[in-house]
């Protein structure tokens, strides 16, 4: 047998031990990430520990099969501790919002703040998203304080439904005589919310395109300047046109329908009322 036939069959006859010593090694890093948990009171990472396919594994090995009795306690432990933690959680996050006067709905992990301002806490990440926003902390005083930033972003400013309503039926104009359209056919979302926002912009962008010039109007003011104008006293333009929005899934937007619903829309057309 050659040297390097040795070192090949020495490697077939060790494989099986690596392997299962790499099984072993994964368990004893489980255990130990556990551990971890107990001692910084961390009961949300615990409690998604707890609830992997890793313990199956632990306890498939018999040397470990102490553990079953003691992850059972801690289950239970980790789900006291969390409820309790979240109703305090819940009861402050309400008593900031009503302090300062947002309106909000809690029903953990998600939250309601307005109509297309709504977030979500992942307590064993730490981290809470709020429309497109992501922070890493789910601190109550700073989740009010961001909810309140985005309803003064998007409702507060002045809003006039007529004016919407007719900007975007000139738009839905301007692409129907482009592509060759009759009155009434329905044109992409997106094309008329792209037209829209080119409509926003003012001569001084327009002239240069000066990227310090230019208005930005993302789709989360799109969709809610939709619910505004539903909820408002407008329906029609003043030429008595009709807004309609064909929900579908390709090359669709996030929008807020007349219900209030956020629905997928991919289409939008004009019809004389």
């Amino acid at each position: 047998m050659n040297i390097e036939d040795a070192k090949s069959h020495l490697g077939e006859i060790v494989k099986p031990f690596q392997q299962d010593l790499n099984r072993r090694q994964k368990r004893l890093d489980f255990i130990k990430k556990c551990i971890q948990c107990i001692e910084k009171n961390d009961f949300f990472q615990l409690d998604e520990l707890l609830k992997s396919k890793q313990v199956a594994e632990v306890l498939k090995d018999a040397s470990l099969e102490g553990c079953a009795s003691i992850f059972s306690q801690l289950q239970a432990r980790a789900d006291e501790q969390i409820e309790l933690y979240k109703s305090e959680f819940k009861k402050g996050l309400v008593q900031i919002a009503e302090k300062m006067e947002l309106p909000m709905q809690v029903d953990l992990p998600r939250f309601f703040v307005m109509k297309g301002i709504e977030g979500e806490v992942n307590f064993s990440a730490r981290r809470t998203k709020l429309g497109e926003l992501t922070i890493k902390s789910f601190d109550p005083k700073r989740i009010v304080s961001m909810a309140l930033n985005l309803k003064r972003k998007f409702y507060d400013a002045v809003f006039e439904p007529q004016l919407f309503i007719n900007s975007l039926f000139t738009c839905y104009q301007e692409i129907i005589k482009k592509e060759r359209h009759e009155m009434g056919d329905a044109v992409p979302i997106q094309q008329l919310y792209a037209d829209y926002v080119w409509s926003l912009q003012s001569k001084a962008f327009l002239q240069n395109m000066d990227k310090a010039k230019f208005k930005g109007y993302n789709v989360e003011q799109f969709a809610i300047d939709f619910w505004r104008f539903f909820n408002s006293d407008v329906s029609l333009t003043e030429g008595g046109y009709c807004i309609r929005l064909a929900p579908g899934r390709i090359k669709s937007l996030w929008l807020i329908d007349q219900m209030g619903e956020k629905r997928q829309i991919s289409h939008a057309s004009f019809t004389k009322s």
